[in-house]
C-alpha cells in the first residue's frame, strides 16, 4: 500500500481573493499547485466562483480562462446583481457552496487529504461529513486580519489549519506580475481541466 497521501484541493474562489487581498499580496495560482504536488498525489485542484450574468466584461475572466488552461477545474455559475430595497447598496445573490460540497463529497472515497481554501464558516458541516469518512481536511485561510478571515468553528473542525501568512513565501505572485491570460500550456496530466458551468438559476 502506497504511503504517499492522494490529495485534492477546493478553491472557494470569492473567499480565497478576498483572503489574500486582506494581506495584501496576490496568489501564484501555479505555484500554488507546485507546492501541493509536492505534498503528495494531486489528484484535482477545483476552483469554484460565481460570474454575473449579462456582464459584457468581468474582471476575473483572464483569471478563469487561464486556470482552465493550467491544470484547475474551474467550476462557475450565473449570478445576479441588485439593489437591495433597504440599504440601496448592490448586492450579489448566488453561492457556489452547495457545488463545492457536492463535489467534494462525491472525490471523498478516492482522497485521503482535502484542502479547502475557505473561512467560512458554513463549511464546517462539510468537513464534518468528509472527516466521517476518512478524508483529512486542511483548512488554509488567516488569522492575521482584524477580524479574521476563517470563522472559530471551522478551525477547530479542520484536522490541519494553515495560516495563509506562512503559505505566502511559496504561493505569493509579486504585485507587478500581470497573469498572463493568453498563454496556454500542456496541463499535468494528472489533472483535469477545463471550465464546468452550472446552470442553475438564481431566482
Amino acid at each position: 500500500m502506497s504511503s504517499i497521501e492522494k490529495i485534492a484541493l477546493f478553491i472557494d474562489g470569492s473567499n480565497f481573493h478576498a483572503t489574500s487581498k486582506a494581506l495584501g499580496f496576490d496568489i501564484d495560482y501555479r505555484r500554488l499547485l507546485d507546492e501541493f504536488q509536492s505534498r503528495g498525489t494531486l489528484l484535482r485542484a477545483f476552483y469554484f466562483t460565481t460570474v454575473i450574468e449579462d456582464q459584457e466584461f468581468s474582471s476575473i475572466r483572464p483569471l478563469i480562462d487561464w486556470l482552465g488552461y493550467n491544470g484547475y477545474t474551474v467550476v462557475t455559475k450565473p449570478t445576479k446583481e441588485f439593489v437591495d430595497a433597504t440599504t440601496g447598496r448592490r448586492k450579489v445573490k448566488g453561492s457556489m457552496y452547495v457545488d463545492l460540497a457536492v463535489s467534494a463529497m462525491e472525490l471523498a472515497e478516492r482522497v485521503d487529504q482535502i484542502v479547502l481554501f475557505s473561512g467560512d464558516g458554513d463549511f464546517r458541516s462539510l468537513v464534518e461529513a468528509l472527516q466521517r469518512r476518512g478524508v483529512r481536511v486542511t483548512v488554509v485561510s488567516t488569522l492575521a486580519t482584524q477580524p479574521p478571515m476563517v470563522a472559530d468553528n471551522l478551525r477547530r473542525q479542520a484536522d490541519v489549519f494553515i495560516d495563509l501568512v506562512a503559505l505566502r513565501p511559496k504561493v505569493g505572485r509579486d504585485p507587478v506580475d500581470r497573469l498572463a491570460s493568453r498563454e496556454v500550456r500542456q496541463p499535468p496530466q494528472f489533472l483535469a481541466r477545463g471550465t464546468i458551468k452550472r446552470d442553475d438559476r438564481v431566482e
